[in-house]
């Protein structure tokens, strides 16, 4: 069974076991993927990919954590943490992230395959963003984006 149809049979599942988050966070993915469809100029009823699926969480995971920063610094932490609640059931449907010494380990890796210096010193900055692009093309869905960041920044400045 795909994600999408997984994901669709939650529904009823959640309403048997009255969890209204989990309802909540289902039907808003639900509609998101109908969206996403629509966006794509397929019909609303077709069914996306598990790769187009797992995009859409992704976007829905950062839609949350940027509200839980807002709601944070605006000091409205009852609706923060609504939204880590529901930030907790969507990271049930994305992969294991790589830890950030893989990152560090695949990075060295690469800087060498490009040959770029192991102790950086001044780096060129477009070489810095043409590593940083090699490396995200790479470790696509495997790795967050802000732990390749750090790990680049950390790794080409001294």
């Amino acid at each position: 069974m795909s994600l999408h149809q997984t994901i669709k049979e939650q529904i009823k599942d959640a309403m048997k076991a009255r969890d209204t988050v989990r309802l909540g966070v289902v039907r808003g993915l639900v509609a998101s993927f109908t969206n996403e469809s629509v966006s794509l100029k397929r019909l609303p009823t077709d069914e996306l990919s598990d790769e187009e699926v797992l995009n859409v969480i992704r976007r829905a995971v950062k839609q949350r954590k940027d509200s839980i920063e807002q709601f944070t610094k605006g000091g409205r932490n009852d609706l923060a943490d609504i939204e880590k609640a529901e930030l907790a059931i969507l990271g049930t449907y994305l992969p294991q992230m790589m830890s950030r010494d893989e990152v560090i380990k695949i990075a060295k890796a690469k800087m060498a395959e490009m040959g770029l210096p192991a102790q950086a010193g001044v780096i060129d900055p477009s070489k810095k963003g043409m590593f940083m692009g090699t490396l995200m093309k790479e470790l696509k869905g495997k790795a967050d984006g802000d732990t390749v960041k750090s790990v680049v920044d950390e790794l080409l400045t001294v």
